[in-house]
């Protein structure tokens, strides 16, 4: 493998503006290639929006989902990936046939359709059908999967796409500044990013502390370094529909530490080069070949019972 270089956006997408999102989409697109990346990854449903989905009836979300194969939205994420020479990686609503909805991530190059991934763990709305496999896929000679927002939170899951092979994991999600049981969670107000110009002291520290990166930064570094893998995140900017969401999309090496990352409050992009010694060099490549997984394979497989029931605005990502 050759080194390699990855760009994660961030944007304020608009809900349901799928032209508009392209075409952000393909400013930073081209503003990633000029600076030499070879791969730009933006953030889950930065194609059609998604928090505005929540409260939508069935055949709202059919008006709203595409059809990957063949449909229009590859196509047009094709011609802005041969106009730059660059591969992408978007999320959409998916609909297939049969009017069954997914959440879905497509990566995309000059010649179409490389990958497709459907959220194992969807809760925005009633309607969307999880998705029942991984993805592994090949990118310059890289191993790459992606796990779109929640599905990063159930370990398992990164453990299972490393040991399918992936190096790099991207991790599009829609998060943070959402209400939570765990301490110092919830909104930021919506009046702080308009009066973000005038007073950016107040909104970066909303968006630093415990309802943005620091909780952030609990979890995510430890899924780079247990499993030895380069993270991806991409995370929108601004609103989405009525929450405020902090950005800070950036790139983690498989030592778990922060190797690029959006820090401003623009639609902006940050690139990292990726090397593959890292891969080895890190614990956790010495970690995944000291398991015993004889000891405890049944234990991890065994099906989990719970009573709690899923709420969306109760969930934490």
């Amino acid at each position: 493998m050759q080194n390699l270089k990855i760009a994660t956006a961030q944007f304020e997408n608009r809900s349901g503006d799928k032209e508009y999102n392209l075409g952000i989409i393909n400013e930073l697109a081209a503003k990633a290639a000029e600076r030499g990346a070879q791969v730009i990854a933006f953030h889950e449903c930065s194609i059609t929006g998604y928090t505005f989905a929540m409260p939508f009836s069935k055949q709202q979300m059919l008006d709203v989902a595409e059809f990957i194969s063949g449909g229009p939205i590859i196509e047009r994420l094709t011609a802005i990936a041969k106009e730059h020479n660059v591969v992408i990686l978007g999320g959409l609503f998916e609909k297939d046939i049969d009017d069954n909805i997914y959440k879905a991530q497509v990566c995309v190059d000059k010649n179409g359709l490389v990958a497709k991934y459907r959220k194992l763990h969807p809760f925005i709305n009633p309607h969307i059908t999880p998705g029942d496999e991984y993805v592994v896929f090949d990118l310059f000679g890289w191993k790459c999967s992606i796990l779109i927002c929640y599905d990063n939170n159930i370990i398992e899951n990164v453990r299972a796409v490393k040991l399918l092979g992936a190096d790099i994991v991207f991790m599009p999600h829609v998060t943070m500044c959402t209400p939570s049981t765990r301490p110092g969670a919830g909104f930021v107000d919506p009046k702080l990013w308009e009066n973000r110009h005038a007073d950016p002291t107040t909104l970066r520290q909303e968006f630093d502390g415990l309802k943005g990166r620091a909780w952030l930064m609990k979890w995510l570094p430890a899924r780079a370094y247990d499993n030895a893998i380069y993270a991806i995140f991409s995370n929108p900017i601004g609103m989405d529909d009525d929450q405020l969401k902090n950005g800070c999309s950036m790139i983690i090496d498989p030592f778990g530490d922060v190797i690029a990352e959006c820090r401003s409050f623009d639609n902006e992009i940050s690139i990292a080069t990726i090397t593959p010694k890292k891969l080895t060099d890190a614990g956790g490549y010495r970690y995944i070949k000291a398991r015993r997984p004889e000891l405890y394979g049944d234990i991890i497989a065994q099906p989990h019972q719970s009573e709690q029931k899923v709420v969306w605005m109760n969930m934490e990502e």
